[in-house]
C-alpha cells in the first residue's frame, strides 16, 4: 500500500484549505502547516509524509529556510519536496525535487502527487 499523507506548507489560508480539499477528494491525508517552522514541528513529532508541497515566501520561516533545515536532518532529508510558488526561475533553483507554478493547475498538482505518493511503499511494505 502506498503512502497517502502529504504535508502542505502554505501561509495563504485559502490556498492551504483548497489544497486540503483537493487532496482529501483524491484520497490523500493532508497535513497542514502555515509556515516552515510549523512544518518542522510536524516532522519532528514523527510525521513522515510521502511528499511535501512547499511555498517559499512565508512569514516566521520561509520555504528556503525550511529546505536548508530539512536537507540537514537525516530523518527527513529524503522526503521529496515540490515547491509551489510564483517565484519562477528562482524557485526552480532550489534543492527541491520539483516545481509547480502558482496559480496552481490542478492536473499538474495531481500528476506530481500521484507520482510521489501512489508508488511509495509504506515502512511495512518492501519496495519492488
Amino acid at each position: 500500500m502506498a503512502c497517502k499523507s502529504v504535508l502542505v506548507v502554505e501561509d495563504d489560508l485559502d490556498i492551504r484549505e483548497s489544497l486540503e480539499q483537493i487532496l482529501e477528494i483524491e484520497g490523500y491525508q493532508p497535513l497542514l502547516a502555515e509556515n516552515g517552522q510549523a512544518a518542522v514541528e510536524i516532522l519532528e513529532h514523527g510525521a513522515r509524509p510521502c511528499l511535501i508541497l512547499l511555498d517559499l515566501m512565508m512569514p516566521v520561516m520561509s520555504g528556503w529556510e525550511f529546505l536548508r533545515i530539512q536537507r540537514e536532518n537525516t530523518l527527513i532529508a529524503t522526503i521529496p519536496v515540490i515547491v509551489v510558488s510564483a517565484a519562477g526561475e528562482r524557485a526552480k533553483s532550489t534543492t527541491a525535487n520539483g516545481y509547480i507554478k502558482k496559480p496552481i493547475e490542478l492536473d499538474s498538482l495531481l500528476e506530481v502527487v500521484h507520482q510521489y505518493c501512489d508508488s511509495t511503499p509504506t515502512k511495512d511494505e518492501p519496495s519492488t
